[in-house]
């Protein structure tokens, strides 16, 4: 397990495990079902990171980012193809935040969010930027 382990409340732990498997190539590892069959959590990992989906349980204070209006977190993920696993998550259903495209950081980056509202920036490294060219380009930007 990595040092930190991410918990993310979903709609439906069964159809999350699938949407993460078939767009950011997640495996399963492991599940602990409640009595009735239904998942208390479903544990993936996604490169090394341990991910546990765990569904909603309102009266336990445990909502999406959905149900809560969204969410200040981004979880980084890099990938080899930027603009293929965008392509997946949109087929599948994610909601576009920004487009694929090349930052001035040196990468190419998009983010989506997921069916139940976690934001995802999905990105590729493609150059090293110098301090003073970074500084440059955000101060163009914010300045």
């Amino acid at each position: 397990m990595t040092q930190i382990a991410v918990h993310l409340v979903v709609h439906d732990p069964d159809a999350a495990a699938a949407w993460y498997a078939e767009v950011l190539g997640a495996r399963e590892t492991g599940r602990v079902p409640l009595p009735d069959g239904r998942p208390l959590t479903v544990e993936l990992h996604v490169g090394d990171t341990v991910l546990a989906l765990a569904g909603e349980w309102p009266d336990r204070g445990m909502r999406t980012p959905a149900a809560l209006g969204g969410t200040p977190a981004a979880f980084h993920l890099p990938v080899p193809d930027v603009d293929a696993v965008w392509d997946r998550a949109i087929a599948a259903g994610a909601t576009a935040f920004e487009a694929p495209h090349d930052a001035f950081w040196g990468d190419r980056t998009a983010q989506f969010l997921d069916p139940s509202g976690h934001r995802w920036a999905i990105d590729r490294h493609l150059r090293d930027v110098s301090a003073d060219e970074m500084a440059e380009q955000v101060a163009a930007m914010f300045g």
